[in-house]
């Protein structure tokens, strides 16, 4: 297992010496870098950093990092600089949302179990009752909260109860068949990820691989993105594609999307738990 280590996040506007400001401070408390990437966006003139280094011999205590670095770093450089520091040891609390397909479900269940990623599936929460007993067989917790048109503010302030009781700090929508209420979206600002059966804003609705049939298209795909009130229009985190054939039928185009939608989730999920995505206007910064 490697070294624990701290993951420094910054968004700003752009100005000389930023890098060498923070690398001070790094090195100034002997810290050793790992990993630094930087961006730069010439139209806002916005600078974006992530840096990661080791906590070992850091002579700052992991507790008092961030009152450190906002006293001798952020205050000084300007009131616009938005950053954050995470740490390599804490694991992800995730709750997966899911109504009736159980492909992307599954897989991440499959993730969790063989070790793949380091965080935590404290619980399940579905619409419907469905996959009940298959995810309870798989040793994992399952709460059936239908939802309806009379019942939707009751059953999110359940929701919400339960990912506060288990200390949530990512919820994964994968395929989960409901509309999330703003109050709901701002309880986890930037920490809701769906996965969109199209490569969006393509083909929406109910029967994506219907129309995409109809069309006689010749790409399908799938979107990841952060979960904002504007449906499907939050920041993009991962997409990709799949070639279709002039033989492909629909049940073919299904199972091809079925597995992008796994692939992409997958991969946002990931990028979003390691701290390798910024969001800056309603779009994001995916470092490597």
């Amino acid at each position: 297992m490697q070294n624990a280590s701290a993951i420094l996040l910054i968004s700003c506007p752009d100005q000389k010496g930023l890098v060498n400001i923070i690398s001070e401070f790094i090195a100034t408390n002997n810290g050793n870098i790992i990993d630094l990437e930087q961006h730069v966006d010439h139209v806002d003139n916005m600078f974006f950093l992530r840096v990661e280094w080791e906590l070992k011999d850091f002579n700052i205590a992991q507790k008092n990092i961030c009152t450190e670095f906002e006293s001798s770093v952020a205050i000084k450089l300007n009131k616009t600089l938005n950053w954050s520091i995470h740490f390599s040891a804490t694991v992800p609390k995730m709750a997966i949302f899911v109504s009736k397909y159980s492909h992307c479900l599954f897989d991440l269940l499959s993730r969790y179990q063989s070790n793949e990623w380091r965080f935590e599936i404290p619980l399940v929460i579905s619409n419907h009752n469905d996959l009940a007993e298959s995810v309870q067989r798989a040793g994992f917790a399952f709460h059936h909260i239908p939802v309806n048109k009379d019942n939707k503010k009751q059953a999110q302030t359940q929701q919400l109860s339960l990912l506060k009781e288990h200390g949530i700090n990512i919820v994964v929508l994968a395929r989960y068949m409901q509309i999330l209420s703003s109050e709901f979206i701002d309880e986890f600002p930037n920490k809701i990820i769906n996965i969109h059966h199209s490569f969006l804003p393509a083909f929406p609705g109910a029967k994506p691989y219907h129309s995409a049939y109809q069309r006689g298209v010749k790409i399908i795909g799938a979107t990841s993105h952060y979960v904002t009130s504007e449906l499907d229009a939050g920041p993009i985190i991962d997409q990709d594609v799949e070639r279709v054939r002039h033989t492909d039928n629909i049940e073919d185009l299904i199972l091809k999307g079925q597995d992008i939608e796994k692939i992409v989730l997958a991969r946002a999920i990931w990028k979003h738990i390691n701290y390798k995505t910024l969001v800056y206007n309603n779009r994001t910064i995916v470092f490597e």
